[in-house]
Order: structure tokens, then C-alpha cells, then sequence
């Protein structure tokens, strides 16, 4: 890359040509300019009114650049510039997202899986439902120094097109490589706070946590309320300290709030059937609602989870201690006492408020190992009584699961691994039956409770999965159909229906890719206190009840048993009842953040991983088609990098967004959603986890122009004349 001031380019030998010299053209007088037309002014207006011509506009161009960056301009519509404030014409149409791909130029396609972005320069209009851009008044990003005194700060959200320049004496003694934040003034632009040192190694999720506002630190107020606080005694609670109830989580996991038991139920009218005890952590005797503490959980409305850290919804004295179910220690609980048939249907349901106390800390992988005849010295006095029993429950469980048509997607979790900071590897996480079983175990809780608060007519909220909408699924089962995969005729698929199309691309290379599909052609599952099922799940009474550690909507959920069953009077409130649905809406927000926090930091740190990989060539898979180029996911490491348009094959490329695909003209190439690909990765950017790639020349036999050929055609007059109605035709051309 070009350092400012790079004189590399001059012929050695040879003298220099005089500079021309450039207008005497300020700041001021473009401002008065674009003042004087009252309205939008585009870059040739101003090179016209001050005679820029030639190499000149290249001055002209930094000028306004540096405008931008200080705030003293703002774009307008049709590539234009107006002043801060300035109010749009009638004329100018509002830019209105109803309808349309949120995909754009820069890459930022994974908001059309349906995430919800948090981004502070939209505003709302609530007459219209259209969102009109504002400025900025705070700024996320990496600072660089400039030769000239001040510096230049690059973005790391994907939302914020160009990078800002400080001025002289406004950097706050910034580093080059700092993440810091930068706030607007009538003075411009000026560094707040250096956020990270540039060799912090916790950068990476800090990028994520500030770009989306995400609530890192506990005021004094909340922490004050965690002071003195104690596990209670057993008192009206039912005592469950007897039952080798046992905790089943990830090797790195650091809280536990939900704990599992099952025995044969001995019953002669339910053989075959099981006894099940899923103890959850009693969140709600220690946040009392409009606490301190119960006021940011709501705001948080969940925990976040990153490579090198968590924010979590509740300080560590809850999260990793009181509220954690450590083993052979006392703990609150609320559980569900289930009893099932040997159909896997519940039969019986149970809620109490006890105190207990785990028999034993257990991950996935151990309880796999025991289940696969390995047990270690810590699962292998647990074998027969506890995980066996434990994994007969799951097995009945399962058949239901089978028997009502749950979709199953196939959608591997990346996992990074990281060594003093730094990336030591990036895989996918394994799937066992130990994770299902402890799944299967957490949906029949949430199954059992939703269905007492259906029959009770008790508020509160569910977790609801409505049904795919139809224009979306037609498209999808004609794209589907081409890839030669059989669907069932409808306006609306059942979930088995979806479940039968991923059984058909089990174990081929694709099944990534369709599973993305199927998962894209659904709507989003969110809170809200009115009950519509779940749709993927094929369940028509759902609610979160088994993580009120790190989910607001389960703290509500435990509340409601309470005022329900009378099991305390620390209930859901007549205030809360009646705000349900705009706490619902508040809390399915903060999840949406999440996942892009999540989601983010993970692409950030592959792109890390890959930054001295430039030049490498890989195997990879289209995963979404736009206008301006191709989208493709890089196997093992699940990175997704951006082919742009103009380096395809030479040729006019239509895009259909039916099929999910990009064709040309004249040499007939179709470009499409699963198309296998070689792909070279051009370009890393750390900050945003931005990967821009090219396809491997050859790949395409005689339809593919070589590089003279390319030549050739730029000398055709009648070539350049149909480029030139292709960019018109695409809305490529320069707008006057």
C-alpha cells in the first residue's frame, strides 16, 4: 500500500515535469459556494465555478475529503455535498429501506439474515416508516497518525463508510494502531478516549462492545446492591440437596445455571416413561425487580459471549458465584419436576423453589467419553446412576422430537483459540449427544412450563418462531428446486417439510450452504407475551425458563411461576404484566445485538488469522449473490469474503435475484448460490473483519477472457460503447 508522500513512481533519470500549479481554492470558499446554492452541490459544479480542471480535481477531491472527515460537508443524495443541517429539497427522495437488500457496496450482507443492526446515525421516522440518515456524533476506530501533525481515524464498524480526520492537538496522545473514540464539535473532530492500547490483547471484542454500545461496566450503584448478599436457608423451599443432580457445560464454560437428574419412572400406569428434575438457578430471589441490578439486566437484556471474554448480564458476585450451581455447594433453585410417557410426552409437571446442591461439574466431552465406554476417574462413579439414566431420557425424548418434525439445522459453531492474545486456531465446535441431550432436556423445561402458563391463563413471555412468510418461501423452494432437491407444494412448509429437504443434502457438499438457505427463508424467533408457537421447533406452547443468569426474558419467566404458585412475594408485578410486550420487544433487540457482536468479533479475529495469508488460494462456496459481486464462505475456518463484480470475467452481469445468481451476457457464465469456487483472498481488513477476494483465473475454459483478450476489447470502439450503456443500465454511470 502507498505511504503518504510516496515518491516511488517517478522514472528515474528523467526530469521532472514543472507542477501545475492549483487553484488558490479554500474551505471557506466552498462552503460559501454550497451556501449560495441553498441545496445539493456535486464535485463538477465546484470544479466548474473555480476552473479545477485536469490533474487539479485530484486536489480537489482531498479537499473535500478532508471536508467530510472535519464535518464542515456532509453527502447529500446523488453524489453530492451539503452543509451540516442542511434540510433535504422535496425533490430529494427519502431513502427508505422497506423492500429493499440490505446488502451494500462494502460488504455488509449478513443484516439479510435478519440481524438488527445498532446503528446511531438512523433515526426512526414514525409517520413513514423510513430511515433517513443523520451525521455522526461519536466515532469507533483505529487511529493513525499524519505526517502533517493530527491524525486519521479508520472505522471498525462496517456501518461507517470513510474514516475522520483529527486535527493537530486533538489526539489525546494516541498511538498509531489505538482503538480509540472520537466526538464531533463545531470545532470538528477530536480523539475522547484511547479505548485500547494498540498491543491490547482483548482489542478485538472491544471493537464490538463499543461499536454497538454494548454496557460494559457496573455503576457503583449496582454493584452496592451484591454487597452482603447470601445463599438462602431452606426455610418454606423443597429440599433437593439429596438428588445427584449434575451440571453439564462446555469445557470453558464459566457459569452453571441449570442442573439435570432422570430415574425410570416406577409407576405402573407409565411404563417406559421417565422421571426428570431441571433445577435452574433462582435469579429472582437475589434481582428484585426495579432494583438497581434488575434495571441493567434489563437494559443488557442478555450476556455476550466472546473468544477472550463475556459481558455478562449480571455482575460476577451473581453470574459466577451465588447464581452459579458449583458442585457440593448449597444453592437456590427453581426446578421443574417432569414426568414423561414413553412416547417422550409430559405427562405430569411440577414447580418448586428448593435448594440444592450438584454432585458434580461434568462437560461434554467427558459425559461423550462415558457414554462411548471411556469414563474418567470424575464420570465413572456416575455411569449407571446418573449419565445412563440421563442419556435413556434424551433417547424418548428424541423419538418425540422425530415424531413431530422439528427442523434440524446443521450450522457448525466456529470456535477461536487464543494464546497470550493471540490466535492459535480457529475450528469448528463438535456435536455430541451430550449436547443434544442436555438440549432436549432444556426444551422439554420450557415446553412444560409455557403449557402451565397457557392452561393457568398466567401472563407472561413466550418464545415465539413464526411461520416462514410465503413470497420469501416461494422464492426459496423455486431456488431449492434447481439445485435439484425436492419440496413439498404450499404457500406456507410445515416444519417437517424443511426437515425432509435437509435429509436430502446430508453429506453433501452443499448441506452447508442449504441449511443457510432453509435458515434464511425463516422469519426470526423473538419474546412477546402473546403466544404464537414456535414454529421451528414444531411446539405450540414455548418459553425460555432455563438461563435467567444470562437472559432477562427467563428472569420474567421464573417471576411469573413465583406469582403463579405462590412461592414467594417477589413476583411478577401488575406493572410488569402490563409492560410485557415492550419489554418483550426491548429484550429480542438486545439478542439481535448480540449475535452481531458475536458474529463480528468472530470475523474479525479470522481476519486476523489470515492478515500474512494474502495471496493464498482456498476452496469455497458461494453464499449470497447482490448486484455488486459475490459472497463466498471459505471452508474449514467458515471466513466469508466478498468477490466485488468488476473483478468477474469481463462482461455485463445481470443480476437475478430470483435464482440467486449473476449472469453474463455475452459469455454466458452464471455465477450462483452453492457454486463451488476457487477463490484468491486479495485484501484483509482487521478492523471491520472485512475479506475482499478474486476468483482463480481459468476455472471457466474458453467462456473466461484472458488477459489479452481483455486488452483487446478496450481498443473496440463498439466494446467501449457497450460498456458504456451497461454501467447506465446497472445505475453505474456518473449522475450529473
Amino acid at each position: 500500500m502507498k505511504k503518504e508522500n510516496d515518491t516511488s513512481g517517478t522514472t528515474p533519470g528523467k526530469p521532472k515535469k514543472p507542477a501545475k500549479s492549483p487553484p488558490k481554492l479554500t474551505q471557506d470558499e466552498v462552503l460559501a459556494f454550497v451556501a449560495s446554492r441553498n441545496g445539493r452541490v456535486t464535485k463538477a459544479e465546484i470544479a466548474r465555478k473555480f476552473g479545477v480542471t485536469g490533474n487539479d480535481r485530484i486536489g480537489l477531491k482531498h479537499v473535500l475529503k478532508e471536508m467530510l472527515a472535519r464535518g464542515t460537508l456532509h453527502h447529500g443524495t446523488f453524489r453530492s455535498y451539503v452543509l451540516p443541517g442542511q434540510m433535504q429539497k422535496k425533490e430529494d427522495p427519502v431513502i427508505s429501506t422497506k423492500g429493499r437488500n440490505p446488502g451494500t457496496k462494502q460488504g455488509d450482507f449478513s443484516l439479510a439474515k435478519g440481524s438488527v443492526r445498532n446503528d446511531r446515525r438512523v433515526e426512526r421516522n414514525d409517520r413513514m416508516g423510513d430511515r433517513e440518515e443523520k451525521p455522526p456524533t461519536h466515532f469507533i476506530g483505529l487511529y493513525e497518525p499524519l505526517q502533517n501533525g493530527g491524525g486519521m481515524v479508520n472505522p471498525v464498524s462496517r456501518q461507517d463508510k470513510n474514516p475522520i480526520m483529527v486535527g493537530e492537538g486533538k489526539t489525546k496522545d494516541a498511538r498509531s494502531g489505538d482503538l480509540v473514540r472520537a466526538d464531533f464539535s463545531p470545532r470538528g473532530w477530536s480523539i475522547s478516549e484511547v479505548l485500547a492500547d494498540r498491543d491490547d490483547a482483548g482489542m478485538v471484542s472491544l471493537m464490538a462492545i463499543k461499536t454497538l454500545d454494548i454496557p460494559d461496566v457496573f455503576s457503583p450503584e449496582v454493584m452496592a446492591e451484591t454487597q452482603g448478599i447470601s445463599v438462602p436457608s431452606l426455610g418454606k423451599r423443597t429440599d433437593l440437596r439429596d438428588v445427584p443432580l449434575v451440571t453439564i457445560d462446555g469445557d470453558d464454560s464459566r457459569d452453571f445455571d441449570d442442573a439435570v437428574y432422570a430415574i425410570a419412572d416406577d409407576a405402573e400406569d407409565n411404563k417406559g416413561g421417565w422421571k426428570i428434575t431441571v433445577a435452574i438457578a433462582d435469579v429472582a430471589h437475589y434481582v428484585k425487580t426495579d432494583s438497581a441490578l434488575d434495571r441493567e439486566a434489563l437494559k443488557r437484556g442478555n450476556s455476550v459471549y466472546f473468544p477472550d471474554r463475556v459481558v455478562p448480564m449480571l455482575p460476577e458476585a451473581l453470574s459466577n458465584d451465588l447464581c452459579s450451581l458449583r458442585p457440593h455447594e448449597e444453592r437456590a433453585c427453581m426446578a421443574a419436576l417432569m414426568r414423561i410417557n414413553e412416547n417422550g410426552h409430559l405427562v405430569e409437571i411440577k414447580i418448586v423453589r428448593g435448594l440444592m446442591k450438584s454432585v458434580a461439574r461434568l462437560t461434554y466431552t467427558e459425559v461423550q467419553e462415558a457414554l462411548d465406554g471411556q469414563p474418567n476417574e470424575k464420570t465413572a462413579p456416575l455411569l449407571d446412576t446418573v449419565i445412563k439414566p440421563l442419556y435413556g431420557a434424551y433417547k424418548t425424548l428424541a423419538k418425540a422430537r422425530a415424531d413431530r418434525g422439528t427442523v434440524e439445522l446443521d450450522l457448525p459453531e466456529r470456535r477461536v483459540f487464543l494464546k497470550n492474545g493471540m490466535i492459535e486456531d480457529i475450528i469448528s465446535k463438535p456435536r455430541y449427544d451430550s449436547h443434544k441431550l442436555i438440549e432436549e432436556l432444556m426444551i422439554l423445561a420450557n415446553v412444560a412450563v409455557a403449557t402451565m402458563f397457557e392452561e393457568k391463563k398466567q401472563e407472561a413471555l413466550y418464545r415465539i418462531h413464526p411461520k416462514p412468510d410465503a413470497s420469501r418461501w416461494a422464492s426459496t423452494r423455486e431456488f431449492l428446486q434447481e439445485l435439484g432437491l425436492k419440496t413439498k407444494p404450499g404457500l406456507s412448509p410445515k416444519p417437517a417439510d424443511l426437515q425432509a429437504l435437509l435429509d436430502q443434502v446430508v453429506g453433501r457438499d452443499e448441506a452447508p450452504l442449504v441449511n443457510d438457505i432453509v435458515l434464511r427463508s425463516m422469519s426470526q424467533a423473538s419474546y412477546s407475551p402473546e403466544n404464537i408457537g414456535h414454529f421451528g421447533l414444531a411446539l405450540e406452547n414455548y418459553s425460555h425458563f432455563t438461563s435467567p443468569i444470562r437472559r432477562y426474558a427467563d428472569l420474567i419467566v421464573h417471576r411469573a411461576l413465583i406469582k403463579q404458585f405462590h412461592l414467594g412475594n417477589d413476583g411478577l408485578t401488575d406493572a410488569e404484566e402490563e409492560d410485557l410486550v415492550r419489554i418483550g420487544e426491548h429484550i429480542s433487540q438486545r439478542e439481535r445485538i448480540a449475535q452481531v457482536a458475536e458474529r463480528d468479533t468472530i470475523n474479525r479475529y479470522i481476519a486476523l488469522f489470515l492478515e500474512d495469508k494474502i495471496g493464498a488460494t482456498f476452496a469455497a462456496r458461494v453464499s449470497g449473490v447482490t448486484r455488486f459481486g459475490l459472497f463466498v464462505n471459505v471452508d474449514p475456518m467458515g471466513a466469508d469474503g466478498l468477490i466485488p463484480v468488476r473483478t468477474l470475467p469481463e462482461d455485463y452481469y445481470i443480476h437475478d435475484e430470483k435464482r440467486h445468481s449473476l449472469v453474463g451476457r455475452r459469455n454466458g457464465l452464471v455465477f450462483r448460490l452453492a457454486m463451488p469456487l476457487t477463490v484468491r483472498l486479495l485484501e484483509v481488513e482487521a478492523g471491520t473483519g472485512r475479506l475482499l477476494m478474486e476468483l482463480l483465473p481459468g476455472q471457466f475454459g474458453t467462456k473466461e477472457p484472458t488477459r489479452e483478450r481483455r486488452f483487446l476489447r478496450r481498443d473496440r470502439p463498439e466494446d467501449r460503447g457497450e460498456r458504456s450503456r451497461s454501467r447506465d443500465d446497472r445505475g453505474g454511470g456518473r449522475r450529473r
